[in-house]
């Protein structure tokens, strides 16, 4: 704890003529106004035991000057130490590519593709805590919805804002661009210290758009030395799938068209493995097999923000000041 403010402790300076003009009242002042008896001789009362109400009669004053010191710490703004923290712990770099183009609308998982990949990838993400883990989403296009990073929370927040929209609305093209989506996230690894660096990209098409080939992008990522985890989602032959028309939504049955002998080579290549999933449950145990991966050790920074500490002293200083009142009122009330 630090104190951004400290020039406010000069004020503990007016301590010392409160408690000498204390000391002075109580030997001189104080002595011609209180009712008292004469009596030529106090030796009997010498060993007269001391009253609790006498040892504590100078308890108000002690309280008031801790409640007065402890307000000028307060006003003294405390506050935490803000810190960068770096430790060690086994992690792994991950980056996830995901497809986002309108096909993942389809519902032959629950509720649909698109929200049943997104709610398995939280659940992977927040199993593996000490990872560096990214998010590349793609369509027609790629682009980093999430650098590498440990800090999860961030990242579920991300994960959670992905809808197919982008593609539909035209913010990107739609159609499915596994070698953009790939290339994306390898560019996100290639600079990695890690031992092991993987990317798992999950798609529900084939390639048809972009300027990278997916087996080109598989080439790069072998030559970087990154495993690349692929996963084909959707039932076979067809899906139930919601097309939009004027004035609601009709369900049609898709054509599932998922290019498993480029995925299967891409895992090939890069030494990954490809996954088939046709239901949530088949995929849900694809993440849980990729889960079990091999982990390299990570220095991680992590940083401690500050926050105001004033509140603890400003208690304390509430509650001498209440015990002052109450001993005066009640323990140590004097009668006029």
């Amino acid at each position: 704890m630090e104190f951004t403010q400290p020039l406010y402790f000069l004020l503990l300076l007016l301590l010392i003529p409160y408690i000498m003009w204390y000391v002075l009242w109580r030997n001189r002042g104080k002595r011609k106004m209180e009712a008292s008896l004469t009596i030529s001789d106090a030796f009997a009362y010498k060993n007269a035991p001391v009253s609790l109400r006498v040892r504590m009669i100078h308890l108000p004053m002690i309280m008031r000057c801790v409640a007065f010191a402890l307000i000028v710490c307060a006003l003294a703004r405390p506050q935490t130490h803000s810190a960068w923290d770096e430790k060690t712990v086994e992690g792994i770099d991950i980056m996830l590519a995901m497809d986002v183009s309108t096909s993942m609308l389809a519902e032959d998982l629950r509720p649909n593709r698109m929200e049943a990949a997104k709610d398995v990838a939280a659940s992977f993400i927040s199993d593996r805590a000490n990872d560096n883990i990214g998010l590349t989403i793609f369509a027609g296009e790629a682009f980093t919805q999430c650098p590498m990073t440990t800090d999860h929370a961030s990242l579920l927040n991300l994960l959670k804002g992905v809808r197919t929209d982008i593609a539909a609305n035209g913010l990107i093209s739609d159609g499915t661009a596994i070698g953009m989506g790939l290339a994306n996230a390898v560019s996100r690894l290639k600079d990695s210290k890690a031992k092991s660096r993987v990317v798992i990209l999950l798609t529900d098409g084939s390639n048809n758009m972009g300027d990278i080939s997916p087996m080109t992008a598989a080439q790069i990522a072998k030559s970087l030395g990154i495993r690349v985890y692929t996963i084909g989602v959707g039932t076979n032959k067809v899906a139930r799938y919601p097309m939009p028309v004027a004035g609601g939504v009709q369900y049609v049955n898709m054509p599932v068209e998922i290019d498993t002998k480029t995925l299967s080579n891409i895992a090939a290549v890069s030494d990954g493995n490809f996954y088939r999933a046709t239901n949530n449950r088949e995929l849900k145990q694809i993440y849980q097999d990729i889960d079990k991966l091999e982990k390299s050790r990570l220095n991680v920074k992590k940083f401690s923000k500050r926050y105001e500490a004033y509140q603890p002293f400003i208690i304390a200083a509430l509650l001498a000041l209440l015990l002052e009142i109450l001993l005066r009122l009640t323990l140590l009330r004097r009668l006029s």
